[in-house]
């Protein structure tokens, strides 16, 4: 195999694919080794772990662990000086209690510091401006070229090679695999291949036929001159900690007895990959470009405020270093479907650079990584999100929200509208209050439903979770459950998998019986073969050969395209169909009278699917309710869904009908317990701890991940996922906060949000089995408060399903 570019990324696989007894592994640089010339050679190598991403902040913490160990020729490739954020406003303070609490859900040690603590471990600082401070003592500083250089060698004494100054110039393919990678000093023949190119990404793809969404952008590193009050080591030894100052976009380390400033506070400055120079024309190297003072002039203001010692000191020396931007700021990983081999490991900070290049080697040797990857999955985006315009605008925000305080919830501004469903002129009319996933609007809830609110008497909820919410969303709710609404599910997207291998192909892939009546439905899992969920789906057998499928996003397609036989057909069917849900006790005296079809409990049974006409428009329609309610999920060709739309809406008049958001719709599923893959359960858990075996059937025959649940299947969970009542109804939690007992943190919260039916306030969180009884008393941190909540049993509501069976 080879690696294309040998930074920390490159490197560090090198190291853990040899490890594993790959030795036939070839790394190919442009440049010299080991101060190649991209992104690590200039990278200031601040590891920091805490991240709201579970998966980055694992990266980071193995990244750690692996080069505190690792030596060159005796000299450290880290240093553990931990790490010091401070705030200096209210804002910041909040997000540093929530921060803390992110750290302790993921096992990373941090405490929160007074001004005189922060002043302590950073005596320069003006204290007087300091609010409080975050510290992580086991953060530091990677030697990036000295952890490369060792990493290396280790690879190189297991056999592998490294060759510096050959200039990747081709990819070349056979029969839709890659097959040799073409240099400027002749070709290398491969059947695997990895991007760890860095900001030459794009192009390295591109030589590929693939599309890889980042986009280079400069950031600006500056070193001062001497600063009096430090510490006189080393030009590059350092003792203080990391120091973040947020509120002003920038970062500190120390170099001796000068500082080094970081700052995202500059204009955001996209580089074209066409313009940067080669490793011997760069006067100093291709990723370091030339300084502009102008940009930075704000930055030292801000600093000299913060460290009033550098206002005797000066910027000695500067360059604007070009590092990596994907358009949701995660890294690039995976094998490219449409070139098999072709594999991506891009748009890597050293911050993640071990934990990344571990996954990969994991999946290349192994099929499985042991930490959930699939917010980096190179499949993740939608094709909309890959146009050129698209990366740069995304990428570029965000760049300017590095160190923005971001609220879960919070969507991006532009490029919007992208994608709408034909509902979308009706949800203007009713005052929709959109936000952004996949690309699509989607209704959070709608203003017309507010008049429904003036009788409503809800607790006070936190100045967090009363963020992108309205009292609207509980109005929505309890229509729901008292008379009928209508819920827009285009944006989920579905797929139709048929053809004559198509019954035994989904028999081999999920878990749950595929061999049912045309008619039926069935609820099921994708699992890895260790037993992890990959996603869980919606079946529908339509005909004997065609299913229609709703998945979770592009990544259950792509899975389905790689495994799927000649015979069998997969085709997202999601852009040309629309749904509308329509849930609740009403639910049949609004849609009975505008079909011929019959949608009685005798005649339309749970569970199943019915293609039928509704007020003229041919539909499938699915007896199947995500919140709790009688209903069905109706699906029509984009073109009528809008016809669709009005006539169940002028016919749910006389009920009462309302168009119910996302927001109504999680407090509902949540209090059913219906789980959301992604939030609640990823590959990391096994459909027994996530309370998910129902959707099992072992008995079936073979399928993906069967023989590891047959051994899980005789042991009890370790864990299990439950939900928790918070035992205050004004406590509402927004997900991923620690759960402790005893003053432990023993699990994390997953989802969140008030029941608004059961009236109190619902979480869910992963929880040691020994913890997740029902009646057990626990305390979720909350913004540094110890809330109390109780382990309850599920689900919360309508335990006998007599609400939806009706």
């Amino acid at each position: 195999m080879v690696i294309i570019g040998a930074g920390i990324v490159g490197c560090a696989l090198a190291d853990e694919l040899t490890e594993r007894g790959w030795t036939n592994v070839t790394v190919v640089e442009q440049g010299p080794l080991f101060a190649t010339g991209g992104s690590t050679s200039h990278a200031p190598g601040l590891v920091f772990c805490t991240n709201p991403s579970k998966s980055l902040t694992e990266f980071a913490d193995y990244t750690v662990r692996k080069y505190r160990e690792l030596r060159l020729d005796g000299a450290p490739c880290f240093l553990p000086i931990g790490g010091l954020e401070l705030a200096t406003t209210t804002a910041r303070w909040d997000d540093l209690k929530r921060k803390h609490g992110l750290a302790q859900s993921w096992g990373v040690r941090s405490e929160l510091l007074d001004p005189q603590e922060c002043a302590r471990l950073w005596p320069l600082v003006d204290r007087d401006r300091v609010v409080g401070g975050f510290h992580t003592p086991d953060d530091g500083l990677a030697k990036a070229l000295r952890a490369c250089e060792a990493q290396a060698r280790r690879a190189i004494e297991r056999g592998a090679v490294f060759l510096a100054h050959h200039e990747v110039v081709d990819i070349e393919q056979r029969g839709g695999r890659v097959s040799a990678v073409v240099t400027s000093r002749g070709a290398l023949p491969a059947d695997v291949v990895v991007s760890a190119a860095g900001l030459w990404g794009p192009k390295i793809g591109r030589m590929a036929g693939v599309h890889v969404p980042l986009l280079p952008m400069a950031h600006q590193y500056a070193k001062t001159s001497h600063v009096v009050g430090t510490s006189g080591l080393p030009d590059d030894g350092a003792q203080r900690p990391i120091l973040r100052h947020q509120d002003a976009d920038l970062y500190f380390r120390e170099h001796g007895d000068r500082l080094g400033i970081g700052s995202y506070a500059h204009r955001p400055m996209p580089v074209d990959l066409d313009e940067v120079l080669s490793p011997d024309a760069a006067p100093v190297m291709p990723s370091m470009l030339e300084f502009t003072p102008v940009d930075f002039d704000p930055a030292w203001r801000d600093a000299v405020a913060l460290l009033p010692a550098l206002a005797d000191a000066e910027v000695e020396e500067g360059f604007n270093g070009i590092m990596s931007f994907t358009p949701d700021g995660m890294p690039l990983v995976g094998e490219s479907r449409e070139v098999a081999g072709f594999w991506l490991a891009e748009a890597v900070w050293v911050t993640h650079s071990a934990g990344v290049a571990r996954a990969v080697a994991e999946l290349l040797v192994e099929g499985r990584s042991t930490v959930d990857v699939h917010e980096c999955d190179v499949h993740r985006f939608e094709d909309v999100q890959l146009d050129p315009d698209y990366v740069r605008e995304r990428s570029t925000r965000a760049f300017v929200e590095v160190y923005d305080v971001v609220h879960p919830l919070q969507p991006a501004e532009q490029p919007r509208p992208l994608r709408v469903s034909p509902f979308y002129p009706r949800q203007r009319e009713l005052g929709a209050f959109f936000l952004e996933a996949g690309g699509w609007e989607r209704p959070h809830w709608y203003e017309a439903n507010a008049e429904h609110t003036a009788d409503l008497h809800l607790p006070q909820r936190g100045e967090w979770a009363s963020r992108y919410w309205s009292p609207i969303a509980a109005a929505e709710a309890l229509a729901t459950r008292e008379r009928v609404a209508l819920y827009d599910m285009t944006p989920l997207k579905r797929l139709e998998i048929s053809g004559p291998g198509a019954l035994e192909f989904l028999q081999r892939m999920t878990t749950n019986q595929m061999a049912v009546r045309p008619g039926t439905v069935r609820y099921t899992l994708l699992l890895d073969e260790a037993g992890g969920v990959r996603s869980d789906l919606t079946v529908a057998r339509l005909d004997d050969d065609r299913f229609q499928v709703g998945v979770n996003g592009n990544l259950d397609l792509d899975w389905f395209l790689r495994h799927a036989p000649r015979e069998v057909s997969v085709r997202d069917i999601t852009a040309g169909t629309c749904c509308v849900g329509v849930w609740g006790p009403r639910a049949r005296d609004l849609v009975q009278p505008l079909t011929r079809d019959d949608f009685s409990h005798r005649g339309f049974g749970y569970f199943k699917a019915k293609r039928a006409r509704i007020a003229g428009v041919a539909v499938t329609a699915m007896r199947v309710s995500y919140v709790g309610e009688l209903g069905w999920e109706i699906y029509a060709d984009a073109d009528v869904g809008l016809r669709l739309w009005d006539a169940l809406w002028t016919a749910g008049q006389e009920f009462g009908v309302v168009a119910g958001g996302r927001s109504a719709f999680n407090s509902l599923r949540l209090e059913k317990g219906y789980r959301a893959w992604g939030t609640d359960m990823t590959p990391e858990h096994n459909p027994y701890e996530a309370g998910l075996g129902f959707a099992v059937r072992l008995d079936k025959g073979d399928f993906v991940g069967r023989s590891a649940l047959v051994e899980l299947a005789d042991q009890p969970p370790r864990r299990r996922l439950v939900p928790l009542l918070m035992d205050r109804p004004e406590h509402v939690v927004m997900g991923k906060e620690p759960v402790r007992v005893n003053d432990a943190a023993v699990g994390y919260v997953t989802s969140a949000a008030y029941g608004y039916t059961i009236g109190h306030s619902i979480a869910y969180a992963w929880l040691p089995s020994r913890y997740a009884e029902p009646g057990t008393p626990v305390h979720v941190e909350y913004f540094g408060e110890q809330l109390p909540a109780t382990v309850a049993a599920e689900p919360l509501f309508d335990p006998r399903m007599e609400r939806i069976r009706c």
